[in-house]
């Protein structure tokens, strides 16, 4: 939750770094301008509010105005939305905490709504990978954003809200309009970050890559308030200028706006950052390597962070799989919502389509996957012996959402008589349906191993086997082997 900093002397601090901007923009032969308003609540002036212009963060007087100093070409100003408030949506699903500059004016008031109930507990999802290429896609999106809006009405009167961690559509611009349409049914705010591909390709630089995302969302970082959870959206797919090439990286500017806004966060709160690459597919760094699909920068992009209880998510992998940088650093990969690019119902690596949900009390967190069209209970797939062919002999599972504080049994005649072991290889189903091109139709599409696997030798023949599986929250899911 954001710190209030309305003090004269941080006034007075603001105005020496505006005046210090002004005077190396200029030496630079920079043109500049100076952009104002308000922030209200329901007519009233709100102070404290952080107004940025993705560069420098200025934050609203008693009066609630601002007053920012800004580069000419400036495209947008925006704020943070702060707990208790919320922005009115446009379409059902964009939130309005921006908007777009034009020569004509330099004043941009924002309006916001004061919530009737407290959101220090609230519920998010988040969905990945969409990849929108053709109308059948939406209609299949629109089953899976059915489901979500049903799991979401039975939290009851609770603030909930849905994220997007990019590749929205897959190269298909085009497409925008009708993902939008699809959403609004969710009548929820939806924060969303680019992926990669939906970048604008073929520009001469990075700057370039986002103005069709922008267009239709908002700017590619900002942050937001809720309960005493602080959310941060950054863009890292650095377009090279090079066809469609890409490297996963944060610039400077980025960093240099993500200091200014953590400053104003309390060192007790939760904090997530959303982001479309991931950061590592290991959580020991040393093993990290140069890897385009990785992010470059990580250590220093984790440094940042050192301070907080943060949970990092992302997507682009099109699996699930969740990575614990120490005690404060938590990293979650989520699956596409896609599946395996709408051929089939699963990820490459098994976990069938879906989202994840994560349920937010002051600041602590608890978070599950909810595969579209199950049950909230359905945590794992079990095959018999004889589907793997890396152990013929075993019990198999595939547990999505597993991390080290997870525990995998077999259960024959209800008793447990061992503690699945972990490995990493193919789930039976998506490395069937990887390997048949009638099936998935891309050449580029192949099976892939995971490592949520796990496996264990029956110890009674002809037994009536389970495999039990208790989440890091205590929760137990139980599911027979046929």
């Amino acid at each position: 939750m954001k710190k209030i900093l309305c003090t004269i002397n941080a006034a007075s601090l603001v105005l020496a770094a505006l005046i210090l901007s002004t005077i190396s923009l200029s030496a630079q032969g920079l043109a500049i301008r100076t952009v104002e308003g308000t922030v209200t609540a329901d007519g009233a002036p709100l102070a404290g509010v952080a107004v940025t212009d993705g560069l420098n963060i200025v934050r609203t007087d008693e009066a609630g105005r601002y007053s920012i100093l800004t580069l000419a070409d400036t495209r947008m100003v925006y704020i943070t939305i702060p707990s208790g408030y919320e922005a009115p949506l446009a379409d059902g699903s964009i939130p309005q905490f921006y908007k777009m500059l034009t020569p004509e004016s330099n004043n941009y008031d924002f309006a916001l709504t004061k919530l009737s109930r407290d959101d220090s507990r609230h519920v998010f999802v988040v969905h990945t990978d969409v990849q929108v290429t053709a109308s059948s896609d939406v209609k299949d999106y629109k089953e899976i954003l059915a489901d979500c809006r049903q799991l979401l009405d039975s939290y009851g009167d609770v603030k909930t809200f849905a994220t997007d961690c990019g590749d929205i559509v897959g190269d298909s611009p085009q497409f925008f309009p009708s993902y939008i349409k699809a959403c609004s049914k969710m009548n929820i705010p939806f924060f969303r970050v680019n992926g990669n591909h939906d970048m604008d390709y073929w520009g001469r630089s990075f700057e370039t890559s986002y103005h069709t995302f922008e267009k239709y969302f908002g700017p590619t970082h900002y942050s937001m308030d809720c309960g005493k959870a602080h959310y941060i959206f950054i863009n890292n797919n650095f377009y090279t200028g090079y066809g469609i090439n890409y490297i996963a990286y944060v610039p400077e500017n980025t960093f240099r706006w993500l200091e200014q806004d953590l400053a104003g966060v309390d060192k007790d709160a939760l904090v997530f950052v959303f982001f479309h690459i991931p950061t590592a597919m290991d959580a020991d760094l040393d093993k990290s390597r140069f890897d385009p699909d990785l992010l470059a920068n990580v250590r220093q992009f984790h440094h940042i962070f050192k301070d907080y209880d943060t949970h990092f998510i992302s997507g682009h992998t099109h699996f699930n799989m969740n990575l614990e940088f120490g005690n404060r650093l938590y990293e979650h990969n989520t699956a596409a919502a896609c599946g395996t690019w709408w051929r089939t119902e699963e990820c490459m690596d098994g976990t069938p389509r879906g989202y994840a949900v994560y349920e937010v009390d002051g600041n602590t967190v608890k978070w599950y996957y909810k595969s579209s069209g199950y049950p909230r209970d359905y945590q794992m797939r079990t095959y018999a012996p004889g589907s793997s062919e890396e152990y013929p002999a075993d019990v198999i599972a595939n547990v999505w959402n597993y991390d080290s504080r997870w525990k995998v049994e077999l259960v024959e005649n209800g008793k447990v008589t061992a503690t699945m072991k972990q490995f990493t290889g193919y789930d039976p189903v998506s490395k069937a349906h990887c390997s048949d091109k009638k099936v998935v139709l891309y050449d580029w599409i192949s099976p892939i191993t995971n490592p949520h696997m796990f496996h264990a030798t029956p110890k009674i023949k002809d037994s009536v086997r389970q495999v039990r599986v208790t989440d890091r929250f205590g929760n137990v899911y139980v599911q027979d082997v046929k």
